[in-house]
This record gives structure tokens, C-alpha cells and sequence, in this order.
């Protein structure tokens, strides 16, 4: 049988025997808190399938946000693995390592939005574009109209004397 990678062993551990040096149980859980951490996952999975349900969320952020659900999901059903990502990034302390990639993974979602958001701006200057100009158009052909309609109710008043 093949040993895993130096580290990654307690990866289905609860509590690991071979601490990081200067933290003793500081990267466990307790039950408690493991309980929690699997709850509010649970609560959250909930959230955001009701959201996609009642069209409250669009189905390409759906599939984003249920991602990060499942990610957590397994960080609560199996706490040795982020013990083992800090290990793996030279992190000391999981809970750093956990807050490291949430604010990347905003940082992410920011980008991803600023992005979306520009495009829409760009989308939205186009279409006020067009309606005005379809806007003027229209103003146009009333007046041709209004013009040619005058004309006639002239030519039917000369006519009739």
C-alpha cells in the first residue's frame, strides 16, 4: 500500500495527533463547532436552492455558490482537510489558511462582478443609443406627417370655395 504525502495523512481526522509545532489543538474542531460548521453548509445549500427555485438567482452564480456549499460541506464533514491545505500552502494556522482563500475567493467573485457590471454599462449605453435615434426617428416621420395631413386639409379647403 502507498503511504500518503507527509501532511496529508489525518486528511479524515477529526483531531490529529501530530500537531504543528506552537499551536497544540488550536487546528482542531470541537464537536460543537464541527456540528455548526455542517449546519450553517446545510442552511446555506437550502438558501441558495430556494433562490434558484424563485429565479432570485440566476443559474450560472447558482452553480458557483453551490460549489463553495460542497466545499464547505466537506470542510465541516471532514475538518482534517484543511489542516492538511495549511499544511500543503506552509500555513501554520488552518483557520489563516481558511480566511487566505475566502478573501481570494471575493476577490474573485469582485473581479467577476466588476467585469459583468461593465459589460452591462456597455450594453446599456448602446440600447439608450438606439432609442434615441429610433426616438428622433419617429419625431421625424410625425412631423411628415403632420405636414402632409396639413397639405391636404389646404388642397380640400382651396378646392371646395
Amino acid at each position: 500500500m502507498i503511504a500518503p504525502p507527509a501532511g496529508l495523512a489525518p486528511v479524515f481526522a477529526v483531531r490529529s495527533t501530530d500537531h504543528v509545532a506552537g499551536l497544540d489543538d488550536f487546528g482542531t474542531m470541537t464537536p460543537r463547532a464541527h456540528a455548526f460548521v455542517i449546519f450553517a453548509t446545510v442552511v446555506c445549500i437550502i438558501f441558495i436552492l430556494r433562490l434558484v427555485r424563485r429565479h432570485g438567482l440566476r443559474s450560472k452564480y447558482s452553480l458557483l455558490w453551490l460549489s463553495l456549499g460542497v466545499l464547505l460541506a466537506a470542510l465541516g464533514v471532514f475538518p482534517g482537510l484543511l489542516v492538511a491545505a495549511s499544511r500543503l500552502v506552509g500555513i501554520y494556522y488552518p483557520p489563516a489558511t481558511f480566511l487566505a482563500f475566502a478573501v481570494g475567493f471575493l476577490f474573485l467573485v469582485v473581479i467577476h462582478f466588476s467585469w459583468e457590471l461593465s459589460r452591462l454599462e456597455e450594453r446599456t449605453r448602446i440600447l439608450a443609443e438606439s432609442s434615441a435615434l429610433l426616438g428622433a426617428e419617429v419625431a421625424r416621420l410625425r412631423e411628415a406627417v403632420d405636414r402632409e395631413a396639413a397639405g391636404d386639409q389646404e388642397l380640400e379647403g382651396t378646392g371646395a370655395s
